[in-house]
């Protein structure tokens, strides 16, 4: 039944493309990883492992006057996990996005349904693209295109008992609000981020959102071969467990090109936390819905599931791109700290984590990614995360990316 529905839909779109515009395009993500020290520190016993996991996509893009669709099936799993003869419907292929864009006056549009929301840099939306399955949300997102770009989402989230209004289902908030303002030049970007974030909080039959709020800039400056960027983000409201939050994300970057092929980056970035023996407050800062495996290394040590209401994190890094033809090489150096105190003796260095990449196109479609990444930890980053530093520490993986547009 839920087959014939979708062949349904796909021959009346196809044939409503005399007036409109559709496309229909494809993803194929197999991605085989290596693991021994992935997110937290191996055992000195701990064997390595090694899987396979896949996301395959279909995608959906419909335009007329005044209106776009976009619709985004998706399959993501780990190879072995469904048995090759399916008897039932428990991995049935879900929908990552689902949504209209109506545009209701000239400059003024509403987008609402299942979507990702990517802002600026990633860092505090982002549809983390890395992972297999992503990340998209629930909600109406209103648009004003000017001089100045306005956005303003609004979520609220249910579950099937609507008898009582009380929201557990799997999701981080039951009430989401955001307002996103951003200028564009030739020569100057900015953007000024508020976000409202209410988790759940339940007290007998009771239930209320308790609010935290981020708010902040994101800035970006091109002159001449090199271009500077910056975020500055604050937090405050409450936290889960009824402390206060106090909070920030500081960062500071430098893009240098030094020719067409070559481009180097410089940068620092400060996540607020607290100190070991604090109880009172919370100053560790929370990322929340970004593409954090972008920002703190690629073998996911901090925000990436974990480390939230913890020390927080210094990170310099350098990073470096080689592009030549269908070539691309990546070279990444990131030094790690906490930015408050672990215990009353131990040192603030985590350790240094080198990630290294290598990506050849194969043809327009095909894409062959190698990776490697090694975390030469300290003992502070024992403490923290348990496992071993002297444990040989390292991840490594092989991903082919087919991205085939069939209309």
């Amino acid at each position: 039944m839920k087959k014939s529905i979708w062949i349904g839909m796909i021959c009346l779109l196809a044939g409503s493309q005399v007036k409109a515009q559709l496309s229909l395009s494809g993803e194929f993500r197999p991605r085989t990883e290596y693991s021994h020290g992935y997110a937290t520190l191996a055992a000195e016993d701990q064997k390595p492992s090694l899987f396979t996991s896949q996301r395959t996509r279909l995608n959906f893009d419909y335009k007329m006057d005044l209106l776009k669709v976009g619709l985004v099936l998706q399959d993501v799993r780990t190879w072995g996990s469904q048995a090759q003869l399916v008897s039932n419907e428990d991995f049935a292929t879900s929908v990552h996005q689902a949504w209209a864009d109506i545009t209701l006056f000239k400059e003024l549009s509403l987008k609402v349904g299942r979507q990702e929301l990517n802002y600026d840099d990633q860092r505090i939306l982002g549809s983390v693209g890395w992972t297999q399955q992503g990340r998209s949300h629930d909600l109406a997102l209103f648009k004003y295109a000017g001089k100045v770009n306005i956005h303003l989402g609004i979520a609220h989230h249910e579950n099937t008992n609507r008898k009582n209004n009380l929201y557990d289902g799997p999701d981080a908030y039951k009430d989401l609000q955001f307002l996103w303002v951003n200028r564009k030049t030739d020569k100057f970007y900015w953007s000024l981020l508020f976000l409202n974030n209410g988790k759940p909080e339940t007290t007998g039959t009771e239930q209320k959102s308790k609010y935290s709020q981020t708010f902040g800039t994101h800035i970006e400056v091109p002159i001449d071969q090199v271009a500077f960027s910056g975020n500055l983000y604050f937090q405050t409201g409450e936290d889960g467990a009824n402390k206060s939050l106090n909070a920030y994300n500081l960062m500071a970057e430098a893009n240098y090109r030094t020719s067409e092929e070559i481009q180097w980056t410089v940068g620092y970035e400060i996540l607020s936390g607290s100190d070991y023996d604090q109880v009172e407050k919370n100053n560790s800062f929370n990322p929340l819905y970004g593409t954090n495996h972008k920002f703190n290394g690629f073998m996911d040590y901090f925000y990436v599931g974990n480390h939230l209401n913890s020390v927080g994190l210094a990170n310099g890094y350098v990073k470096f791109v080689l592009t030549k033809k269908k070539t691309v090489v990546n070279a990444d150096v990131h030094f790690f700290a906490s930015e408050a105190k672990i215990s009353e003796t131990a040192d603030n260095y985590l350790g240094t984590e080198v990630d290294l990449s290598l990506t050849q196109t194969l043809n327009p479609a095909t894409k062959v990614t190698f990776g490697y990444s090694q975390m030469f930890g300290s003992q502070s980053l024992e403490i923290l995360k348990g496992g071993s530093n002297g444990a040989f520490n390292n991840w490594a993986y092989l991903m082919i990316s087919v991205t085939p547009k069939f209309l």
